[in-house]
């Protein structure tokens, strides 16, 4: 591992003020995803800004009904919290299904937004790998894909992003509030990861120094329901092959309203707008659930391993879906 300095940064302005005078400083949250970076070889910071120690520890309401999540929550306390049980129950079952229940003590909402991919050939420092080192190539597109993506991905990177809490945080219409050397701004959640294209060494739309301070969740309909599905190897401690994130609001057996993400299938948490434009007004029935999933899968493009997502994101919609109406 590489030396580096740390610093323990002592409120939001400090932390930014150090990242910004430094070129390759980052900060460092609860570290279950950075410290292994650090360990592999695949990331080397001169400086660590520790930001776990700063108030923004809290779930708390807002007016309007909405609710903010400080970015230094850990996702175990999270899953847990009364009012995010109540109100948000994708969202908690989404951290109950991450990880293992060691990492959730440790791991932060803003940690847990920007951890990077697990592609093995990321991981794998030894292998060419155009998000750990650009214009060295993709070693998945002619490797073993079976855990990549089938949508959205490009000619230089098919790596899917790993974190189950982005995507029900992005059906959810969840807003991310960040600070920066230019202030603060708002971000929605489905905005702040970006598709690979050329430059797949960029995980989000954020800019050096600016730190996730908080996630901000709207009141949802007094009918709408939620859930999330994870399909994975083995029961516990395993990546997503497919998720999905939906909240539904279902009035007289007509869909009122629909918010549907997917987690598994691409390079950032996947919101599908094609299958919620099919859903919205439509009769709430098996053959309008189908025609949603086809309608948000149909562009999909599969690689040589991984041709069997598509079947399986789309009978876990359809599934999901049903239970909800």
């Amino acid at each position: 591992m590489k030396p580096f300095d740390y610093r323990r940064a002592a409120d939001v302005d400090s932390a930014v003020a150090m990242i910004d005078r430094h070129p390759h400083a980052a900060f460092l949250g609860g570290g279950t995803n950075l410290v292994d970076h650090l360990k592999l070889g695949i990331t080397s910071p001169d400086l660590l800004v520790d930001v776990s120690k700063l108030p923004l520890d809290r779930v708390e309401p807002l007016p309007g009904g909405r609710v903010r999540i400080g970015a230094t929550v850990r996702n175990s306390d999270l899953a847990a919290d009364p009012l995010i049980r109540r109100r948000y129950p994708v969202l908690a079952q989404a951290l109950l299904s991450g990880a293992s229940g060691q990492l959730r003590n440790l791991a932060t909402t803003g940690g847990n937004l920007l951890q990077r991919t697990r592609c093995v050939y990321f991981q794998d420092v030894t292998t060419p790998c155009n998000k750990r080192e650009p214009g060295s190539g993709c070693s998945a597109i002619d490797g073993y894909t079976r855990f990549h993506a089938i949508l959205g991905a490009s000619a230089h990177c098919v790596a899917v992003h790993p974190s189950d809490m982005a995507v029900a945080l992005a059906a959810l219409d969840a807003t991310v509030q960040v600070r920066g050397p230019d202030g603060e701004r708002a971000i929605p959640l489905a905005d702040l990861h970006r598709l690979p294209g050329s430059e797949p060494q960029r995980d989000t739309v954020l800019e050096h120094a600016e730190l996730i301070t908080a996630v901000d969740l709207p009141q949802l309909p007094p009918g709408a329901r939620s859930r999330y599905r994870k399909i994975r190897d083995r029961a516990s401690y395993a990546f997503a092959l497919v998720s999905v994130a939906v909240v539904l609001e279902v009035h007289e057996g007509t869909v009122r309203d629909a918010r549907v993400a997917f987690g598994g299938l691409a390079h950032k948490p996947w919101r599908a707008y094609r299958a919620e434009d099919v859903l919205r007004g439509a009769q709430a029935t098996d053959e309008t659930f189908r025609r949603a999933a086809d309608a948000e899968l149909a562009a999909a493009e599969p690689l040589r391993d991984n041709a069997f997502k598509i079947p399986m994101a789309r009978g876990a919609l359809i599934t999901t879906l049903r239970e909800l109406s």
